[in-house]
């Protein structure tokens, strides 16, 4: 069933949750991704965008949408990159939760079936809960061992908590978008909107809306599979340092985004603490790309980079720079300091099995 720019029809019959799919020229992934989705009753729905593909990533769509009509809807538009293609998946979306997954990751069907079930029961509860937090394992091309980002020790398991419940995150510990399931609601009411043809806009999707959530609940399972790895993913190191402009967009997007939610009167300390530990693994992966890319330009944009924190927002500049581990390690000085920031980042690399 195909779904026209415009949004849907109050007729349509509210779900539990939508899982929204961006999709372009995923034809290679999108089965994989599809199959993991459809089974678990006819209360989920899965809202497909194809931002403007080329190959076969609409027709396969289609055909899920006519196998599953009471699941699978399929929205068409124009390319706009990652963050259109979700701006139209919440737009559209009718179901009371919503979750992202990318079109060549998966997800867990058991992990999902339980999960369903824990959101089955917080509405009928009315317990209200803001964002469900969840694991995900980094599915990494030819590695075995599978790395696990889970959140035990650090939020409570099984009940609705606040932000001041939060405990310490690991220093390569944080909420990605693979982790996170929103109350739709919560996402129109805060007025997300992310950049269109911009690369990374994951990082706001996973940041900004947190100001407006109040109830959480983590639940520990391994739900999200990220298919990690590929020479064309838009993670991989080499595409990253091609692309390091939208990450440090991105990047001041975000630390914009921490001074004024740190200044508002009455906010909770956990959520500061959590937003500038995420600011910090952000700016130490902006700093690191640059380092890696090893030209006099990139190291003044760098340079660039932390002058404008500096000057814009003092504190969170000694923050993120001078009293973060991470800030330091990967701003070392000189050819040996730049050699011992690529350690660090290489056996990062190797310990958590990301790019």
């Amino acid at each position: 069933m195909s779904t026209s720019a415009a949004k849907v029809p109050m007729s349509h019959p509210l779900k539990t949750l939508t899982l929204v799919v961006p999709c372009f020229n995923s034809a290679a992934y999108l089965h994989r991704c599809l199959d993991s989705l459809v089974q678990c009753g006819d209360d989920l729905e899965v809202l497909v965008v194809d931002d403007g593909s080329h190959d076969e990533t609409g027709a396969i769509a289609e055909a899920y949408a006519e196998r599953f009509p009471g699941t699978v809807r399929v929205i068409h538009q124009p390319n706009g990159g990652h963050g259109s293609a979700i701006n139209t998946g919440l737009e559209h979306a009718t179901g009371q939760y919503l979750k992202v997954v990318d079109s060549d990751d998966w997800l867990d069907v058991e992990a999902l079936g339980r999960v369903l079930d824990s959101l089955r029961t917080m509405v009928a509860d009315g317990a209200d809960v803001d964002m469900v937090v969840s694991n995900f394992v980094y599915e990494k091309v030819d590695k075995r061992n599978k790395k696990a980002m889970r959140y035990r020790g650090v939020l409570p398991t099984g009940r609705v908590f606040s932000w001041d419940d939060v405990g310490q995150f690991g220093p390569s510990q944080y909420i990605l978008m693979h982790s996170l399931i929103y109350r739709t609601d919560l996402l129109r009411e805060c007025g997300l909107r992310l950049p269109e043809h911009t690369f990374y806009v994951d990082n706001l999707y996973a940041y900004v809306p947190l100001a407006h959530v109040e109830r959480i609940v983590y639940l520990d399972e391994d739900l999200y599979r990220y298919f990690i790895g590929r020479s064309d993913q838009s993670v991989n190191e080499s595409v990253m340092i091609g692309r390091v402009d939208q990450q440090l967009r991105i990047n001041r997007m975000m630390i914009d985004h921490v001074g004024r939610v740190r200044r508002q009167p009455g906010i909770s300390m956990g959520l500061c603490r959590y937003l500038i530990h995420y600011a910090e693994i952000v700016s130490a992966v902006s700093s690191v790309l640059l380092v890696r890319a090893g030209t006099v330009e990139a190291r003044a944009l760098k340079d660039g980079f932390w002058r404008e924190v500096e000057r814009d927002d003092p504190w969170l500049y000694r923050r993120l720079r001078r009293r973060s581990v991470l800030g330091q390690i990967t701003n070392l000085p000189g050819r040996p300091g730049r050699g011992i920031s690529m350690l660090a980042y290489r056996a990062a690399q190797w310990a958590v099995g990301f790019n």
